[in-house]
């Protein structure tokens, strides 16, 4: 008997969706919003990249890299006036000293909007990272609910145990059987193997039937169902009876 399970959107997915999509809007707008302002104050100042300038020369400074340019110029021309020297490095009644200063606070404030600009970068990418989360997750929690059907052999925790005990057991392969074969008679005296020929069934069978007989010569009877031919040939000389010499009668001489 199968069973059917409804799969509903978890709550509350919606909601954190629609929040992401806020937060990402209110980043995008505070990372344009703040780009704009730095860029407008840097070209507000009129500055031009020096044309020694080791790229971006001659370019009006509203951006990063603009920005970048000048800095490093900047830090070129009053090392070129201090001889190599930094402003910790001269001497506190060294007329240069106040020349270093200064490119040193405009070098300051130009790195520091080169970093307000990558602060603005990193805003932005976070908005729109946001903002694609909080819809993929409007798109899965706004999906129907869906009727799924199990078969009853599943369990609703998941365990799949119970289908071996559902299941008919499977047939096991049948294996090929051997013919057995026929037992064999021992070999033995007046036995004939089952693997003979007719010719040593036909002695083994004389053998059998012949009566015991001794060997020629000997008392010795041949063992029960032994062939006459297979007795060895007797060694052993024919006994005579020893010979007694005449005895002689009284009153007779040899002659």
């Amino acid at each position: 008997m199968s069973s059917t399970v409804t799969v509903s959107p978890a709550k509350g997915v919606r909601g954190i969706g629609l929040v992401s999509v806020i937060a990402g809007i209110v980043l995008l707008l505070a990372g344009i919003g703040t780009w704009i302002v730095v860029s407008n104050q840097l070209s507000a100042e009129n500055i031009t990249v020096s044309d020694d300038a080791s790229f971006m020369a001659g370019r009006h400074v509203n951006g990063p890299l603009t920005a970048y340019a000048q800095a490093e110029v900047i830090n070129k021309h009053a090392l070129e006036a201090s001889g190599g020297q930094t402003y910790a490095e001269l001497d506190q009644d060294d007329p240069t000293r106040q020349t270093v200063m200064t490119a040193s606070f405009l070098r300051a404030s130009l790195f520091t909007s080169v970093v307000a600009f990558g602060v603005c970068a990193l805003v932005i990418g976070l908005g729109i990272l946001f903002i694609l989360l909080g819809i993929a997750l409007r798109r899965l929690a706004g999906g129907p609910s869906v009727a799924v059907e199990t078969p009853a052999a599943y369990t609703s925790g998941g365990d799949l145990s119970d289908v071996g005990r559902h299941s008919a057991p499977a047939a096991a392969p049948a294996t090929p059987t051997r013919p057995a074969t026929p037992p064999t008679a021992p070999e033995g005296p007046g036995r004939a193997s089952a693997l003979s020929t007719p010719a040593a069934e036909a002695r083994a069978a004389a053998a059998g039937t012949a009566e015991p007989t001794g060997a020629t010569g000997t008392g010795t009877p041949s063992a029960p169902g032994a062939s006459p031919e297979a007795a060895p040939p007797s060694t052993t000389p024919p006994q005579t009876p020893p010979q007694t010499p005449p005895q002689e009668r009284p009153g007779t001489t040899a002659g």
